[in-house]
């Protein structure tokens, strides 16, 4: 990976291509809100449930190997949409991106109300595969009409603004299923339905998409039959998997962190996880108003996230690891819609779909092995801080390997790179 330079990005930052869509007015907000909510969909799968495991652990201790299998309820969500993000993206090219969008927001509730009348745990852990499932197509609809309706410096926008979102409704979700589930733990589960509120909104709100020009800007025939970019894809799809596992470090592993420094008060870790999670948002916001191309900023972005972890490994208090855990999400608030941004840029209306399911399915396949990348290291190295400082060094290579990377490329081809004449 860092021996991989990232193409050039020519329409990150291009204005030239007018939008097909309004970008202002009530339909337009009600639109980016609708898409917003619906990113936020996969996210509520992720966390909603995790503060009720140990009542479900309690309710099905009597099943054989619970201890091992509740978790599953929590994590194969996740998996699944690994898994099948990249079909999903093929469906959403083949099928229409609208249209899948609102059977998969239906199915969404009708998968993840199901465990309010599950008595089996196997059937519990099933209704929660295929809510991951129908997570797949949401979150590659999502992204792939926000590639559609929006060029230039609005995609950018836009892509960052689902990536506050996605980081602060994580948090919204943890506290709401925390609450919801001092009645009980299938109790949660209500939150499910709420997508069925979003479904109608989506028929009649969104517009749908046509085909609008290719990857450079430029009006390209519909008759041509162009290769999918597997080439350029891959290089985005491999970073983005280790970029999500940069990214979900903190979220995971903060708790633990802080308990071997002798943090114990719930309240007080609670806290200095909302304290990173808003350095994410203003991470992506900062992102949000940089007017230059994302490429040559995910070297600067993976540095800041190393540094972050070089910050946490050194700690020996909470307040420095509270600082470097800061330092760090701010980075990856700005990772995340970079990686997401050069993707799209190199994506043509007929292959976006397939390829945000691919970059979907690096990412979440990324936030699955996080936590089992880590415990490998922490048993290699001894300690959980050590291991976040192993993962903090790999970032530093992958950024320096770029760096030199992109230079290479800029002695060999001396045209100046799009973000100069920006």
């Amino acid at each position: 990976m860092p021996g991989s330079a990232l193409p050039p990005s020519p329409t990150a930052v291009d204005d030239a291509a007018p939008s097909p869509v309004a970008v202002s007015g009530p339909a337009h907000l009600l639109r980016v809100t609708l898409l917003m909510a619906g990113s936020c969909l996969p996210i509520l799968g992720a966390v909603l449930i995790a503060p009720v495991l140990p009542k479900m652990q309690d309710h099905f201790a009597s099943v054989p190997g619970a201890k091992a299998l509740v978790p599953l309820a929590l994590t194969v969500p996740a998996l699944a949409l690994a898994l099948l993000a990249p079909f999903a993206g093929v469906m959403v090219d083949r099928l229409g991106r609208k249209r899948l969008l609102i059977v998969a927001t239906v199915l969404y509730a009708a998968f993840g109300t199901a465990p309010l009348w599950l008595d089996s745990l196997g059937a519990v852990i099933a209704s929660r595969a295929l809510v991951g499932v129908a997570e797949a197509a949401i979150m590659t609809c999502c992204t792939t009409l926000i590639g559609d309706y929006y060029s230039g410096r609005r995609r950018v926008k836009y892509l960052a603004l689902q990536t506050m979102c996605a980081s602060a409704s994580a948090t919204v979700f943890f506290v709401l299923g925390g609450a919801a589930g001092s009645a009980g733990w299938r109790v949660p589960f209500w939150v499910y339905a709420v997508s069925l509120a979003l479904a109608p909104l989506m028929a009649t709100a969104l517009p749908g998409s046509a085909r609008r020009d290719d990857a450079d800007g430029a009006p390209a025939p519909v008759e041509t039959r162009r290769p999918f970019p597997w080439r350029q894809l891959a290089g985005i799809c491999a970073l983005t998997f280790f970029g999500a596992m940069v990214f979900y470090t903190v979220p995971v592993e903060m708790s633990y962190l802080l308990d071997d420094l002798g943090v114990e008060n719930s309240g007080v870790i609670g806290l200095a996880t909302a304290v990173a999670s808003a350095a994410t948002v203003g991470g992506a916001v900062t992102f949000a108003r940089l007017k230059r191309s994302p490429d040559p900023m995910v070297p600067a972005v993976l540095a800041v996230c190393a540094a972050g972890f070089g910050v946490m490994f050194l700690a020996g208090n909470a307040p420095l690891l509270v600082a470097g855990a800061v330092v760090n999400c701010v980075g990856t608030g700005m990772l995340l819609p970079a990686l997401l941004t050069s993707a799209m840029s190199r994506l043509a209306f007929e292959d976006r779909g397939r390829g945000t399911g691919l970059w979907t399915a690096a990412f979440f396949g990324g936030e699955f092995v996080c936590p089992l990348v880590l415990l490998a290291l922490e048993s290699a190295v001894g300690s959980l801080a050590a291991a976040v400082g192993v993962l903090g060094l790999a970032a530093a290579l992958v950024a320096a390997g770029l760096t030199t990377a992109r230079r290479r490329t800029a002695t060999a081809d001396p045209r100046p790179l799009p973000e100069q004449l920006a």
